[in-house]
């Protein structure tokens, strides 16, 4: 199966980068290229891509609101958010806004092409340590309290997959939950995803968002 990838960036010279490395890779084809978010929007919903690589900064519509609105016109579409170290605070709201993750604008070649075929197979890019130190420099960034959609949806919850939840937002992988909790790792992958058919999310990352949110942990 070919990824179609959508690319929005303001800088040519950068798509043409990624359009290079990416047309040279065997099982994936550059479908559309972006300089501004509302264009990106245009393109995803017009050209339906796997994976969206959205850069943050863009003129008119950035890329949180560009990504917000793909994920509407585009559900099927994987969004992975570029930022850089100093506008991290994007990248949060990148991955509220329905990002599958991000990525730094300058990492390696082989980087950029693995996280794109891990999102394009519907897992999350961002490791749960990374995911989690980002949850905790921007945590005053997060609405305090509980919605009451929220407290309905942790309701379904088991205690079990609570306590997987709770593991997992504390950025243990699936093995150190496993031996967090003395369960077997497959064990844990069934209860996690258990943990995103109950609260309808997509993936590991918005479960942790949804933690943070939910105040089921806390930043140390």
């Amino acid at each position: 199966m070919t990824i179609r990838v959508l690319l929005a960036d303001d800088e040519a010279l950068l798509r043409m980068a990624f359009t290079t490395v990416l047309d040279a890779q065997p099982d994936m084809e550059t479908v559309g290229s972006a300089a501004d978010g509302d264009e990106a929007v245009r393109l995803a919903r017009r050209l339906r891509p796997d994976v969206v690589l959205m850069d943050v900064r863009m003129p008119g519509t950035d890329g949180i609101e560009a990504t917000r609105r793909v994920s509407r016109v585009s559900p099927e579409s994987r969004v992975l958010i570029l930022t850089t170290f100093d506008l991290d605070e994007y990248a949060f709201a990148g991955l509220r806004a329905g990002a599958a993750g991000f990525l730094l604008k300058n990492v390696r070649p082989e980087v950029l092409l693995s996280a794109i075929r891990d999102v394009a197979a519907g897992d999350a890019v961002v490791s749960p340590r990374i995911t989690r130190r980002l949850l905790e420099t921007f945590s005053p960034h997060i609405p305090s309290g509980c919605s009451d959609r929220q407290q309905q949806r942790l309701r379904l919850l088991s205690t079990r997959e609570r306590q997987v939840l709770v593991q997992v937002a504390r950025g243990l992988s699936n093995a150190e939950v496993a031996a967090t909790l003395c369960l077997a790792e497959a064990t844990v992958k069934s209860h996690l995803g258990r943990i995103l058919h109950k609260l309808d999310l997509r993936d590991r990352v918005q479960a942790v968002v949804f933690a943070y949110d939910t105040r089921i942990v806390h930043p140390d």
